[in-house]
């Protein structure tokens, strides 16, 4: 108990600096008001509906969409080459300092890569979405056991209060997918 209490408080240190880099590093002044939206902004902002409904109805906290959902039947309604979306889902993953213990390229560091064929829990949809929502403990609570085993494996802290649209979450996965570099036959999503 005391080790996994120290290596979350060592997560959240190292989280936490990553990012008050990344908050000020964004502290820039904001581009001046658009009077008409660029056409690529009008296409983003009419496919968010069109997300909401692939994930399951109406936008949600991913909290939510995961209590509302049965399990198995999370799918990302994003286009996993996209690389709008790549490039989204990475600033979001990079903001929510997942670089911290995935590392900046996800290739791991003080918790597991994402870039490998191993997937501790699973890596399908469904699953990588609850885990990052839930945590690994929650997660385990809810039927999930261990599939896969690293050299480095920390415990997933939930993410369910620190983040507020499912979108984001969905973008970072897709982020997540974009750096995997393990076999096409291996692929479950």
């Amino acid at each position: 108990m005391k080790s996994n209490f120290l290596t979350l408080l060592l997560a959240a240190a190292v989280s936490s600096g990553a990012f008050a880099a990344v908050c000020a590093a964004a502290d820039e002044p904001a581009p001046a008001a658009k009077t008409e939206p660029a056409e690529a902004e009008k296409k983003s902002d009419a496919a968010a509906p069109a997300a909401a409904a692939a994930a399951g109805g109406a936008p949600m906290k991913p909290i939510d969409r995961v209590n509302a959902t049965e399990k198995g039947k999370l799918k990302n309604p994003f286009d996993y080459k996209d690389p709008k979306i790549v490039e989204e889902g990475h600033k979001i993953y990079m903001g929510l300092s997942c670089n911290g213990c995935h590392g900046g390229g996800g290739g791991g560091g003080m918790c597991p890569p994402l870039t490998n064929e191993t997937w501790v829990y699973g890596g399908d949809d469904d699953t990588l979405f609850r885990l990052i929502v839930l945590g690994s403990q929650e997660l385990q609570k809810h039927g999930y056991a261990r599939k896969g085993q690293e050299g480095v494996v920390g415990p997933m802290p939930p993410y369910k209060d620190l983040i507020d649209d499912e979108a984001k979450l969905w973008k970072a996965i897709v982020w997540i997918r974009s750096v995997w570099k393990g076999r096409e036959e291996k692929k479950v999503w």
